[in-house]
């Protein structure tokens, strides 16, 4: 009987992480391909702004979108750990931390994208300001937000690489599943630094775009739908 309500509430975080998992993917796409791509354009300062006045709604549904993926990555962060500290507790606890580390750095980061809101609402207190200069203000904030963002995903790509260095060791998860995730952490660091050390990004960022997008989606998709549609049998308590 103790052994059957172990196994249900194995079930039961696993899906917790899973769909948790899921939100966090949905969320993500949505925010950076449906928002972002779609309102700022990269160089022009004043098409970006003229975007974000039009599109307001929808620009405030994508840092809501983010804020949404972050409480899910705590959560995330708690099942995983529940589930994986069997296999090795300091290790399991580690990869939380930087999950949690890299939702932090995130959630700081979006007060960059609150910024423009601010600078674009016609407040008192920016009426010595340049039309062109409020642009250039945005589009700063703007950028900030995105190398925010790759400092935090270097935390996370050490956070896959120990997420799949405890999947391989488990006796309860498909070795397939840790290969996939140390690649997708392969492809998240190595895009990482390659943002910060070459100052030159730009003309080979459609190189680096497929190095971190296929692995990741790849891996963190099958992940996510191992945890919701087949669980976690039989793990050592």
């Amino acid at each position: 009987m103790i052994n059957r309500i172990d196994d249900i509430s194995q079930r039961a975080l696993a899906r917790i992480a899973g769909f948790g998992y899921l939100i966090i993917i949905v969320a993500g796409i949505f925010a950076e391909f449906f928002v972002r791509s779609a309102l700022i354009v990269p160089g022009d300062a004043t098409a970006t702004a003229n975007n974000i006045m039009i599109s307001g709604g929808l620009y405030r549904i994508g840092i809501a979108g983010d804020l949404v993926m972050l409480v899910c990555d705590a959560i995330v962060a708690w099942a995983l750990y529940v589930l994986l500290k069997p296999i090795n507790k300091n290790l399991a606890l580690l990869a939380a931390i930087f999950r949690l580390l890299h939702a932090t750095i995130n959630g700081i980061n979006l007060l960059n994208m609150l910024f423009p809101l601010f600078i674009l609402s016609g407040a008192g207190y920016f009426a010595g300001f340049t039309v062109e200069q409020l642009h250039a203000l945005v589009m700063l904030f703007l950028d900030a937000h995105a190398y925010g963002y790759v400092i935090a995903l270097a935390f996370f790509g050490i956070h896959c690489l120990i997420l799949g260095y405890l999947i391989l060791k488990s006796q309860y998860l498909p070795k397939g599943l840790g290969l996939l995730m140390i690649a997708a952490s392969l492809g998240y660091l190595i895009d990482s630094f390659a943002h910060i050390l070459m100052s030159n990004y730009a003309d080979y960022a459609m190189i680096f775009l497929p190095v971190v997008a296929i692995p990741a989606i790849i891996a963190e998709l099958s992940f996510c739908l191992w945890l919701l549609f087949v669980g976690i049998k039989n793990r050592p308590v």
